[in-house]
């Protein structure tokens, strides 16, 4: 007698979400646990975005800024190496100039980039402001009506600030991104209040907050994992929303990813740690249920490309 595998099944189903306009990309749509398509349907592969920003980024450590030294300097510029060099599917810019500790740059500056990025490039856009809740209250607001009808990733809206971004993106087409501080509870009660106001839920994108391996991996994974599981098991559609992983923004600013070769020689080079850093807190957080990723290192995104392939 053959022998037959034993297969889960689920009552729920995570939403599909289609981004961009030209060439848009989708991912989500499953019913199953992560890459389980012996058990049900897994329809789009996980979606990996590059991450730009709108000034130098004087705080990545040289082994990745040196990928990016000669575009780093003009957003535009940067986006379409990106999206012609690296062959990115998605660009995540993220707008840190408006930071009031960085250049403040006013709202009109940012929605000025935003427009000259979309009009550089085919592939979607995720929009990121400076994760200051306060100002980017207004930035997202002006970047919002700037990239109207592009179908563009908005974020990040957090308890402090969604009122007013997630009215934005829903007057103007785009997709929004929720987060919440690394607690399954917090993740649905954002969920709600979002939805409550009128947002389309599948719309939404989970952020459940990161962290780098090494820095509270473990706690960052289970509670994706919960998350999923709450959405497949018990049919729960405020958890049914795709998982967004910030992997880079993690990952880039940790000792491993810093610690010279001079300082722990024991370590080994610097630059192949960094981009394993990256490529294995990566896969980690597609295991336990994201369907977006954020990454820097283009060898970090080819070995998880690879990854990828494998499992589907």
């Amino acid at each position: 007698m053959a022998f037959a595998a034993p297969k889960e099944t689920y009552s729920g189903k995570v939403f599909e979400v289609v981004i961009g306009t030209d060439k848009a990309v989708a991912f989500g749509g499953e019913n199953v646990l992560p890459f389980h398509s012996f058990e049900g349907n897994v329809p789009h592969r996980p979606v990996i975005a590059y991450e730009i920003q709108d000034i130098p980024p004087d705080d990545w450590p040289e082994t990745v800024k040196k990928v990016y030294g000669s575009v780093s300097g003009d957003p535009v510029t940067w986006a379409k190496y990106c999206q012609d060099t690296l062959n990115a599917k998605a660009i995540a810019l993220r707008l840190l100039s408006t930071h009031p500790d960085r250049e403040n740059r006013s709202p009109e500056d940012a929605a000025k980039t935003v427009k000259d990025v979309l009009s550089a490039i085919n592939i979607p856009l995720i929009i990121l402001g400076s994760n200051h809740v306060e100002k980017d209250s207004s930035v997202l607001v002006a970047v919002s009506e700037a990239a109207k009808d592009k179908n563009c990733v908005i974020g990040k809206a957090q308890e402090g600030n969604y009122k007013t971004i997630a009215a934005a993106a829903m007057a103007n087409n785009h997709k929004l991104i929720a987060m919440s501080e690394l607690d399954i509870n917090l993740s649905k009660q954002l969920n709600i209040l979002i939805t409550q106001m009128g947002f389309d839920k599948e719309k939404l994108i989970t952020d459940p907050m990161c962290s780098a391996l090494g820095y509270g991996l473990e706690y960052t994974y289970s509670v994706m994992e919960r998350i999923r599981l709450a959405a497949l098991t018990q049919n729960d559609a405020t958890m049914q929303p795709p998982m967004l992983a910030d992997v880079g923004m993690y990952v880039w600013k940790i000792k491993e990813t810093q610690a010279s070769e001079a300082e722990l020689p024991a370590w080994g080079s610097l630059e192949e740690r960094g981009i394993t850093w990256e490529a294995v807190t990566a896969a980690s957080l597609l295991m336990s249920g994201a369907e977006l990723l954020i990454m820097r290192h283009p060898d970090a995104v080819k070995a998880v490309e690879k990854f990828i392939d494998e499992l589907m």
